[in-house]
């Protein structure tokens, strides 16, 4: 069965204007980066919104929770910005207790050309085909539980809350 990814937006797709040096949402790059990466998996894409992860309010989240609950695929990975993302999790694994979800981003934008997104994106679809039903997070080749992992701000890395 294919895996249904969702977009939300984040870091991971941002785009940099040269001129006033600000960072903006175009258009996911997903389609891109899944072409680049040879990905041979039967994914369907789905964009949902194209929001900091700073802007995303209760609201998104469940509309997230929507999509992920309705939709066929039981395997669902979701970009998402960093900053809230352990946010997110905490508010799905109540509400999709019989699919699996990976939940990943990246801490620099994919067309910076030096960006973690690739990796992590070819992490979480591992991680999604072969992780329990279930919520996690998919960060710089590790995965989380939902309940137990949080952006160490300082590090810029994600860790265990209870290692």
């Amino acid at each position: 069965m294919a895996i249904r990814i969702l977009v939300t937006g984040g870091t991971f797709d941002k785009e940099y204007n040269e001129i006033n040096g600000e960072l903006y949402f175009k258009e996911t790059h997903l389609p891109e980066i899944l072409e680049r990466g040879r990905c041979r998996l039967e994914v369907n894409v789905t964009s949902l919104m194209m929001i900091d992860s700073l802007e995303m309010t209760n609201n998104h989240r469940q509309l997230i929770a929507d999509n992920c609950i309705k939709c066929l695929e039981d395997k669902i990975l979701i970009t998402h910005g960093t900053d809230t993302m352990a946010d997110t999790a905490r508010f799905l694994a109540p509400l999709i207790e019989h699919k699996t979800v990976v939940i990943t981003g990246a801490m620099i934008p994919y067309k910076f050309g030096s960006s973690d997104g690739l990796f992590n994106l070819g992490s979480a679809l591992a991680f999604v085909q072969s992780l329990p039903k279930g919520v996690y997070v998919a960060m710089n080749g590790k995965y989380f539980n939902w309940d137990n992992v949080r952006k160490n701000r300082q590090t810029g890395q994600f860790e265990e809350l209870n290692p």
